[in-house]
């Protein structure tokens, strides 16, 4: 059973986001790129100025998994069949530039970050029958908003045809730096780092055949930028793919 946006009619949201529009008029704007990269933070802003509707399918691949825990809690007996019942539990609220992912009704921003979430979430990704899942989750959202996409495949599988598409890398230690500051909210120590740094290199090499650049994507790598650059950098590259639209609309090839 495929989840369903809530509030403003299926998606549109009661909380004053950006209005809804047909398919033909809409903007996808897609961010890859590895784990702790930065997508969805970036992608959150990007939104939030662009006047875009964020949607994090990370977060989506992550209530999944999180509605499978309570579940199951033994991962060694999940199956794929199991898995597309615990989404049945999982549905999608508008908030003013976001959709958010709940399960039962129930906010899950803090459960879907926590550790088992985390180990596991990777393992959920891998399902093709939960892959495509989010995958329809996100194309329904797009036929009726203006959205920034960010998580793996996006620019590649889920819209290749996207208005704009952008691969955002950045060194693993930096990665890694980044991902204990906002998870401890301090200064970690080299050690730290490094330990985290492994992990990601785990992953990566776990999530390859999910973390592919498309042809035509922008390559971004964030790693001696600030957030505010690489934001700046995004929201100037949608308001070039809306005149290019514009401008295709204007001509009729729209």
């Amino acid at each position: 059973m495929p989840a369903r946006p809530r509030g403003g009619g299926g998606g549109g949201g009661g909380g004053g986001g950006p209005a809804p529009h047909g398919s033909r008029d809409r903007i996808v704007v897609a961010i890859d790129g590895p784990a702790a990269s930065g997508k969805s933070s970036t992608a959150h802003l990007v939104a939030t100025r662009a006047g875009l509707y964020h949607v994090d399918s990370g977060a989506l691949y992550r209530a999944a998994t999180a509605a499978q825990l309570r579940i199951q809690p033994d991962v060694s007996r999940w199956t794929e069949a199991q898995m597309q019942e615990a989404v049945a539990l999982v549905t999608l609220v508008a908030r003013p530039t976001a959709f958010r992912p709940m399960i039962a009704g129930a906010d899950i921003d803090l459960e879907i970050r926590g550790p088992d979430v985390t180990r596991y979430v990777s393992l959920v990704a891998q399902m093709p029958a939960i892959r495509g899942w989010v995958n329809e989750q996100v194309r329904a959202l797009a036929r009726r908003h203006d959205i920034v996409v960010d998580g793996r495949d996006i620019g590649t599988v889920v819209f290749p045809d996207a208005a704009l598409k952008v691969f955002l890398v950045a060194d693993p230690w930096e990665r890694a730096r980044r991902r204990l500051i906002e998870r401890h909210v301090r200064r970690p120590t080299d050690a730290d780092i490094a330990e985290e740094t492994d992990r990601l290199v785990q992953r990566d090499a776990r999530d390859a055949t999910q973390t592919v650049q498309a042809k035509d994507a922008i390559l971004i790598d964030t790693t001696t930028l600030t957030q505010e650059e690489q934001v700046s950098r995004i929201v100037a590259l949608v308001e070039a793919a809306r005149a290019r639209a514009a401008e295709r609309g204007s001509d009729g090839r729209g």
